[in-house]
């Protein structure tokens, strides 16, 4: 790609608040740079999370989401939604933010729906706040899929559609659900 043309990829919306970068992004043991694709929401004026629901929505084969919090109802919709449309559908998050009333109702609804969940059995946190969508997309930044992170707090949003960084996302994700000794089944 010739850097010229990058002052032509670069499109503004919404204020200012969200663009589209092309950037280049080295990956793993790859020859040389590759390019990712990277749309950046900030809540609350973008409503991060609306976006992050439309890459939920086009899934065509799994979504993994690792979460610290998830108790908002547009989630927890839209990933019944991908399971019942036969997407592998499966969710990480930590032990501690069982005790969030909302966190459990978002949980049970999921498990309700065949959607496998796990949490944390080490000490530390499972603070993640990414997912991971058909080799293709990978999500993450400061922002929990809740409704205050989605309308009230200050948060970042970053999609990246990028082939090899999504599949170095999976490879981690699967490592974390595969590792008995530091994460279990929620029943």
């Amino acid at each position: 790609m010739r850097w010229s043309l990058l002052p032509q990829l670069w499109k503004p919306f919404n204020r200012g608040l969200f663009c589209v970068l092309v950037i280049p992004v080295l990956v793993g043991a790859s020859p040389g740079p590759t390019i990712a694709a990277v749309e950046v929401w900030y809540g609350p004026d973008d409503r991060p999370l609306e976006h992050l629901v439309q890459t939920y929505d086009r899934a065509k084969r799994y979504i993994f989401v690792a979460a610290y919090g998830l108790t908002s109802p547009l989630s927890v919709k839209a990933l019944v939604g991908a399971k019942k449309r036969g997407v592998d559908v499966r969710v990480l998050t930590d032990r501690e933010r069982l005790n969030d009333p909302k966190q459990q109702t978002a949980l049970s609804a999921l498990r309700e729906a065949g959607i496998p969940i796990k949490i944390n059995r080490h000490d530390g946190l499972m603070h993640l706040k990414q997912t991971v969508i058909d080799d293709e997309v990978n999500t993450n930044g400061s922002m929990n899929q809740t409704t205050s992170g989605n309308r009230y707090n200050d948060e970042r949003l970053d999609i990246i559609r990028d082939h090899a960084m999504t599949v170095k996302a999976r490879e981690r994700f699967l490592l974390l659900w595969k590792d008995q000794e530091r994460f279990q089944e929620w029943k």
